[in-house]
């Protein structure tokens, strides 16, 4: 039996660990956002944020891009492929439903975020 490189996942895993990251991922899912915008709605540093969505990129649950002098955050909803595979290989699951992830991710986002 052949096991693929849990790298990607841990990092996937490790970034919807933290509730700030999931809430950053659910705002996502409407459009991409600046930095800034993605910020405003958290008790916490715009270098807080940043350490965030760097650790999203990381997992590559996000991609980041300048556009001018401003930095964009899209969401990579493939990235999520990897995690989904690897649970479903325990038979226990069923395909994730991706209208459910959201409505999970949108109730994770009404719980205020845990200032940093």
């Amino acid at each position: 039996m052949s096991h693929a490189p849990t790298a990607p996942l841990d990092a996937i895993f490790a970034a919807l660990a933290d509730p700030t990251r999931r809430a950053i991922l659910t705002m996502l899912l409407e459009d991409d956002m600046a930095v800034t915008d993605v910020a405003e709605p958290f008790a916490m540093s715009l270098a807080a944020i940043s350490k965030h969505l760097s650790i999203l990129a990381d997992a590559q649950l996000i991609t980041q891009e300048k556009r001018g002098r401003v930095k964009w955050c899209k969401l990579e909803p493939q990235a999520l492929r990897a995690a989904t595979v690897w649970m479903q290989g325990f038979g226990q699951f069923e395909p994730v439903d991706l209208d459910a992830f959201e409505r999970f991710l949108e109730t994770e986002l009404e719980q205020p975020p845990l200032a940093e």
